[in-house]
């Protein structure tokens, strides 16, 4: 019975050991690369779900752990990661080279595919408008072939005079505006299953429409959604879903 109870004791005891974390110490590095802007990128300990983002030298500083994973992520940047060792907070700064995502370009097939190019239908080089686009460009821009009258000393095209007039280009501005919304919108719901808003970020169902136009409204985070970096997308919406939810229990 004495023998059972110290195996009873000595496991309890293990369990107890290896249930408690390591104490995080703040970790200072810098992030080296072959090209010379080295602002902006994260590093997100895996395990905390904490960020820290490195400054025009790289430099960075985190609070982290031996055993801890840290996540290098930047557009610009293959992802990488670093599961630290007690040789890591020896160095005193820890080093780390990330490698930019041009490198990977050799790697990259061309294939032939038919589009307006190469049909004729638009000539090479030229710029492929939106439905928006198109109509704000002939709206704002002015036309050669059509005259206005001799006191103006050339000949433009009267549609700019008349939108100026009528404010139809700040109309067309605004349905553009409204047509890359609407862009920014799909792509968010196609990254996202409307499950993931209620169960991973608890948004309440009836607020997660209201929760992506909020998103797409910060421009942080658009500019990490149209890298198509699933990473820091990710990482930057448990954020903004932390502030929209404190802004759902103020308003009730």
């Amino acid at each position: 019975m004495m023998i059972r109870i110290v195996y009873l004791f000595l496991a309890f005891a293990a369990t107890n050991v290896l249930s408690q974390e390591a104490p995080r110490t703040q970790l200072n590095g810098r992030v080296t690369a072959d090209v010379s802007v080295l602002e902006g990128i994260y590093i997100i300990n895996k395990k905390t779900q904490r960020a820290s983002v490195t400054n025009q030298e790289g430099n960075f500083s985190i609070q982290a752990a031996v055993g801890d994973t840290l996540l290098f992520s930047a557009s610009q940047f293959k992802e990488t990661k670093l599961l630290l060792t007690h040789d890591h907070f020896a160095q005193g700064i820890l080093y780390v080279k990330v490698t930019p995502l041009m490198n990977q370009l050799r790697e990259v097939i061309v294939r032939n595919g038919i589009n307006a190019v190469s049909l004729g239908i638009v000539p090479k080089g030229q710029k492929i408008y939106t439905p928006a686009e198109r109509k704000l460009y002939t709206a704002t821009h002015l036309n050669a072939s059509a005259n206005v009258g001799s006191m103006m000393g050339g000949s433009i095209s009267a549609d700019p005079l008349l939108n100026w007039f009528s404010g139809r280009t700040k109309m067309l501005k605004k349905e553009l505006e409204i047509e890359k919304k609407e862009s920014y919108l799909r792509q968010l719901e196609n990254l996202f299953a409307t499950d993931y808003f209620v169960s991973t970020l608890k948004i309440p169902a009836e607020y997660v429409k209201g929760f992506q136009y909020y998103s797409i409204e910060n421009e942080r985070f658009v500019t990490v959604l149209k890298s198509k970096n699933v990473t820091m997308t990710t990482f930057l919406i448990g954020d903004l879903a932390t502030k929209y939810k404190e802004i759902i229990a103020s308003e009730n």
